[in-house]
């Protein structure tokens, strides 16, 4: 079925929404679904995930449209928000992740159960790790701890700044200027 163009009055459509209104959530999509995909696949890079990523969003749109106040912007302004940030929220929530095959679990959970050496000791003595163990071997100290802690142990950046005893606004400098050295050594 194909719909004709709609311009939608967007705080009409959210406070139709609010009501129960899923047709004004059909009218939200119809006008404004490509270029949502858009903004979410320009965050995500990926059409699928930016896809989940949308679907997401007006599920949120849907359950939060009642909490939309116009004093402190557009409607269509809020609705484009709830997309980026949820595309943000994904990149952030899966930064953390490493891509694994089943030997190297198998490996890890050998070494955890013998008491091998923690996560971080594992890379930097892994012959496989090649290029990237010689990069890493390259930084100071304090990065290299700070960027295995953030990345392999998934620490934030308070739990380092704890971990390695060190203010907050240095292990921050260090996880940048460390993972702006590993991008020119790996270049």
């Amino acid at each position: 079925m194909t719909y004709p163009p709609y311009d939608p009055d967007f705080e009409a459509a959210l406070v139709a929404c609010a009501r129960g209104d899923q047709a004004a959530l059909q009218r939200i999509y119809q006008a404004e679904g490509s270029r949502l995909l858009g903004v979410a696949l320009r965050i995500v890079r990926r059409r699928d995930v930016a896809e989940d990523v949308l679907h997401d969003a007006f599920v949120r749109i849907w359950e939060k449209a009642s909490t939309f106040d116009a004093t402190r912007g557009s409607a269509r302004g809020w609705i484009y928000s709830i997309v980026r940030h949820g595309a943000l929220n994904h990149v952030r929530n899966h930064a953390r992740e490493v891509a694994a095959d089943d030997s190297t679990f198998e490996r890890m959970e050998s070494d955890h159960a013998s008491g091998a050496a923690d996560p971080c000791r594992q890379v930097l003595l892994s012959s496989e790790s090649g290029l990237l163990y010689d990069c890493l071997a390259r930084l100071d100290a304090g990065k290299r701890s700070s960027i295995l802690l953030a990345y392999l142990e998934g620490c934030t950046h308070s739990e380092i700044a704890s971990r390695l005893e060190s203010p907050l606004g240095t292990v921050k400098a260090w996880i940048r200027r460390g993972l702006q050295a590993l991008r020119e050594c790996l270049a």
